[in-house]
């Protein structure tokens, strides 16, 4: 038996625990199959927890799941809570807490899934967003004066640091680097080929309104990458990339931007991959050391509780991303590759409660071919 990975495991709210049991139940076939072990510990951070006690993540909790080699969360979201309670108080405090500055989110249709671009498929919808996890709109400055008179004002002020944007660079050019470590991208011309280029990273901004913020981005962006001679470099307004997701997906090979435009942008690559039932992400922290958290970006859909109708693919395959950023690359390619088959020859659907098997059939189907 190879390594031991400690496994924090947060359910949630909604069906948050019933992906994550599909999630588990197809790591623990992949364990048995490619000689490391999973050890799991599970928390009840969320919705129901709030409503008990009144605690989000305590302090001592960031402690502990500093211990753990990775987290592997189901869904946070409850309809007794008001919104940004839960989203805030355990979700974004991780992020910080963790220094998990990098969100990453592979955007790829998978053969049989429909998606709602005309004329495009697996071939055309093939890239991965990388989205700063740590600053930006997200650190809360700003306030509000006068709350609830007509004198009102609300201020939420966007906060950025060449530190913070320096290394959320380095890790998308290596990433890119990586990524085409045994063949190239695709969309290269003839022209980038000769120039020994193997990928593109596009920075996804807006330089001609948000001139300080994404001056800095553009800036950076041009004076790392001068460092990576291999790697074609792209510039989009953020207003573009939505227009361009939708008319030209190929285009896009790897695209580093801001934690807001990352947050909107990646909601729409959901939807030109098939939906939020296969879009799965990562809160990375790349450091030695570092323990980052893995999800699928679905919603804890709390009308579908306890039913056997849910999705699972999605956690699935953010199981299978965690295996890959610990190290067990050949498993996390037998759960994709698995998952691929499941879709195109079984499912009817990826919809809760139109896949043609229930939650954990689903998670039989992937658990066996792996």
């Amino acid at each position: 038996m190879g390594k031991t990975y400690k496994i924090a495991v947060i359910g949630g709210d909604g069906t948050g625990p019933e992906v994550v049991a599909e999630g588990l139940k197809v790591l623990q076939a992949a364990q048995s199959k490619y000689g490391f072990k999973i050890e799991t510990q599970a928390f009840d951070f969320g919705g129901a927890r709030y409503l008990r006690t009144g605690e989000t993540l305590p302090d001592s909790a960031i402690e502990e799941l500093k211990k753990f080699d990775a987290i592997f969360l189901g869904a946070i979201g409850h309809p007794d809570v008001k919104p940004g309670i839960l989203e805030k108080g355990i979700l974004l405090k991780a992020r910080f807490a963790l220094d998990q500055y990098i969100n990453l989110r592979p955007v790829k249709l998978y053969p049989g899934v429909e998606t709602p671009l005309k004329g495009k498929g697996p071939e055309d919808i093939d890239f991965v967003v990388i989205r700063e996890n740590s600053q930006d709109i997200y650190t809360g400055m700003g306030g509000i004066m006068h709350e609830g008179t007509p004198q009102e004002v609300a201020t939420q002020t966007s906060v950025y640091t060449r530190f913070g944007v320096d290394r959320a660079l380095k890790y998308a050019f290596d990433y890119t680097r990586k990524r085409h470590a045994k063949s190239a991208w695709k969309g290269l011309t003839d022209a980038d080929r000769k120039a020994g280029q193997i990928g593109q990273l596009t920075l996804c901004g807006k330089t001609n309104v948000l001139t300080y913020v994404y001056g800095l981005w553009e800036r950076a962006f041009h004076e790392m990458g001068a460092q990576y001679g291999d790697i074609k470099r792209a510039y989009t307004h953020v207003d573009a990339t939505t227009m361009w997701f939708v008319k030209n997906p190929e285009w896009f090979d790897v695209i580093v931007t801001g934690n807001l435009f990352g947050d909107i942008i990646t909601d729409l690559g959901a939807m030109i991959q098939g939906g939020m039932g296969v879009a799965a992400g990562g809160n990375i922290n790349p450091d030695k050391g570092g323990v980052s958290m893995f999800e699928p970006i679905g919603g804890s859909a709390p009308k579908y509780t306890g039913q056997n109708v849910i999705n699972p693919i999605a956690a699935i395959c953010a199981g299978g991303m965690m295996l890959d950023t610990l190290g067990e690359t050949a498993a996390a390619e037998a759960i994709e590759n698995a998952v691929k088959d499941v879709i195109a020859t079984k499912l009817k659907s990826l919809a809760a409660g139109r896949m043609g098997y229930g939650t954990r059939e689903v998670g039989d189907l992937v658990a066996e071919r792996v």
